[in-house]
């Protein structure tokens, strides 16, 4: 089971398996929070709200929603649609203890410009 929240407990998620592989993104956003994303579907995910509101960014083509803490300020978590049309999640494994993600491959994604993994 993978548990994350931000840094003050606002907003927490659980999925019920641990990821395969993380992924590092280098676009303009991703590479600034140096985040570490593991990738569900939505309906795979529990979250939980506190008291706390959660903001939301998007930009570009606006397909992409992060969500981050209004307390602490973490971005915990994003969603988008995927190619099928269903709902995905994407944890920010930053939000975890270090020693739970220890030994999961970390996969480089070149979202600046190619769109695709640098080990394919």
């Amino acid at each position: 089971m993978l548990s994350a929240e931000c840094h003050c407990g606002n907003i927490r998620l659980a999925a019920g398996e641990m990821p395969e592989s993380l992924t590092s993104c280098n676009c303009s956003y991703c590479s600034r929070l140096g985040a570490q994303w593991a990738y569900y579907a939505l309906k795979d995910v529990a979250i939980e709200i506190g008291d706390r509101p959660v903001a939301e960014y998007r930009w570009g083509e606006q397909t992409i929603t992060y969500h981050r803490c209004e307390g602490c300020g973490c971005t915990t978590h994003y969603t988008t649609l995927g190619d099928d049309g269903s709902d995905l999640i994407a944890i920010n494994c930053r939000m975890t203890p270090a020693s739970a993600i220890a030994g999961i491959p970390i996969r480089q994604f070149d979202g600046l410009a190619s769109w695709k993994y640098l080990d394919e």
